[in-house]
């Protein structure tokens, strides 16, 4: 079988992810997620951090994607814990300062939610590792600007793109989603790694969360 060659940058994160065992597919043995649900697939970019030539690549392709949108001073925000180390990768290599954001107030010292210094009215990215539906970084950006700091972009290496729920959440919390890759651009190169069978499954699996069933 001949491999899929890859195209664009979205197919090469999405090599990468693949590879290195961040996306997992499985349909023999299901994966069980925090919702306690069974799922044929599991996404975890946390494991791209050990992988220090693949991780190079990935966060040069997200410095790229910033800098298309900010040449000024921002704060490069990292929300706990799977968004730290992205952030502080980022910001060393932009050369930018950086904050992180608990998911709760220390419950000592000043009992801060955002630890790092920054000056009021300052513009701040999120950056994180993965977006599902998005909801889940309204705590984030509602902490950022409860701080009086603007923040209109999230940046996430991955970022599902198939829950209709999506696109909704993200305009509620009026911010733009910006990724390196998403399950259609896995769908895109996984026949370099899954059996026809099995591409076929997960193109079914995947259309069906498109069409909330």
């Amino acid at each position: 079988m001949s491999k899929i060659k890859i195209k664009n940058s979205k197919q090469k994160i999405a090599d990468i992810l693949l590879k290195i065992g961040c996306v997992n597919i499985n349909f023999q043995n299901m994966f069980t997620l925090t919702s306690g649900k069974k799922s044929p697939v599991y996404v975890d970019c946390r494991k791209l951090i050990s992988f220090p030539k693949e991780r190079e690549i990935v966060i040069n392709e997200m410095t790229k994607l910033i800098k298309t949108k900010y040449n000024k001073q921002i704060i490069i925000a990292g929300g706990e814990t799977a968004g730290i180390p992205y952030s502080s990768f980022i910001s060393h290599k932009l050369k930018l300062p950086m904050v992180y954001i608990r998911k709760q107030p220390k419950g000592f010292g000043k009992g801060k939610l955002i630890e790092g210094e920054f000056k009021q009215k300052s513009t701040s990215i999120l950056i994180e590792d993965m977006a599902t539906d998005g909801g889940s970084k309204l705590h984030f950006i509602n902490s950022l600007r409860k701080n009086n700091l603007t923040v209109n972009d999230i940046y996430v290496v991955f970022f599902y793109n198939i829950y209709p729920a999506a696109e909704k959440n993200l305009n509620k919390m009026r911010v733009k989603l910006n990724y390196l890759a998403s399950w259609h651009d896995i769908l895109e190169v996984s026949p370099n790694y899954i059996s026809k069978k099995e591409q076929v499954k997960l193109e079914q699996y995947i259309s069906s969360i498109e069409n909330g069933k």
